[in-house]
């Protein structure tokens, strides 16, 4: 992988979750059945710095990708707000939005799914150019040949279509259709996960490149911990739709507190034998979103769980580096500081 620094971020707060809250009702209609409500995302309250990577991972299901979608109000949340630069998402009126939506784009997890097969890769790339009237004619077309050279692709390729490219190729198409509007915050994802070992080394450092490139905000969903180690700058971990522990990559890295954490860390493979550390297996399934367990919601899976953690859930607590819900293995007294999801924090970069 690419040892380039990912752009440094200037500390000042882009994107702003507070108490954000998502449920998503099932079951009923013309069949009839239950209704019930699935809990996807609760009480989220994080910050995404300009120029930084925040990743975040988790077990399928644990509300990431519903998170990302949040955030750039893809989905209207159940309660909570989002802000951008200061400016509340949910309370913008639909014009305001349409016009912020350029700076605010998503990288999809299909490179398949994602690209519409009847259009050549040139209309898709300027798809974006076309509706905020940015560029037409010649100037779009000279556009598209430059953002297709930007992510590795040559200009010949805008007139063909996605289905005669392969999966990384298609992948940086998508990131060239997000770009071409000029973001300032992109969500990534789970990006590279359809991706072979070694094309996924080539998206993630040409994202990091990209980003220094063009000081680019990533919020990067992925389960792989080791991919998101490598281009974050803080990792945020998530268990059944809450943050159970969040902080900059060295600090999570070097001193994982929560159990669940901890768990993730010891899943990841060690390429030298000597150094095989042992695995925390955990017990039992996820549980259901539907049906969320009281107290920490960690608690059913968690080898050291204690009596108060089956009905009182841990609040978030820690400094502006490190924080961590947990009962068990809660942070020292001098790191316990209330931390404001609008606080400054210049990050620094993480280890490549």
């Amino acid at each position: 992988m690419s040892t380039e620094r990912a752009a440094r971020p200037t500390g000042r707060p882009l994107v702003e979750a507070r108490r954000l809250v998502k449920h998503f009702r099932s079951g009923g209609g013309l069949l009839g059945g239950k209704r019930e409500v699935v809990h996807a995302v609760e009480d989220v309250s994080l910050v995404v710095h300009e120029g930084e990577t925040l990743g975040v991972v988790g077990e399928s299901g644990c509300g990431k990708s519903t998170l990302g979608r949040l955030l750039l109000r893809l989905i209207e949340p159940t309660s909570g707000t989002v802000t951008f630069d200061g400016r509340d998402l949910g309370a913008l009126p639909a014009r305001e939005l349409r016009r912020l939506r350029r700076e605010m784009q998503i990288v999809f997890q299909d490179p398949y799914g994602s690209l519409d097969p009847r259009m050549k890769v040139g209309a898709i790339v300027a798809e974006g150019l076309e509706i905020h009237d940015l560029a037409r004619g010649a100037a779009k077309r000279a556009e598209v040949e430059r953002l297709l050279l930007e992510v590795g692709l040559r200009p010949e390729h805008a007139g063909r279509y996605p289905h005669e490219f392969s999966g990384g190729q298609r992948q940086r198409i998508g990131i060239a259709r997000a770009l071409a509007v000029g973001p300032r915050f992109v969500v990534c994802d789970e990006p590279v996960s359809a991706l072979d070992v070694s094309v996924q080394a080539q998206v993630i450092n040409l994202l990091a490149d990209l980003q220094q490139k063009h000081a680019l905000a990533y919020f990067f969903v992925a389960h792989d911990l080791r991919v998101v180690a490598h281009l974050s700058h803080r990792i945020a971990v998530m268990y059944l739709g809450r943050v159970v522990e969040v902080g900059t990559t060295a600090r999570l890295l070097e001193e994982p507190h929560h159990p669940y954490t901890r768990a993730l860390l010891s899943a990841v493979p060690e390429p030298d034998p000597a150094n095989r550390a042992q695995r925390m297996a955990l017990a039992g399934d996820v549980p259901s979103p539907i049906a969320p367990p009281p107290g920490c919601p960690f608690h059913p899976r968690c080898a050291f769980a204690e009596a108060r953690c089956r009905v009182d859930r841990p609040a978030l607590e820690g400094d502006a580096a490190h924080a961590v819900a947990c009962h068990v293995f809660p942070l020292p007294p001098a790191q316990v500081l209330p931390v404001p999801p609008a606080q400054v924090l210049p990050v620094p970069p993480a280890p490549r």
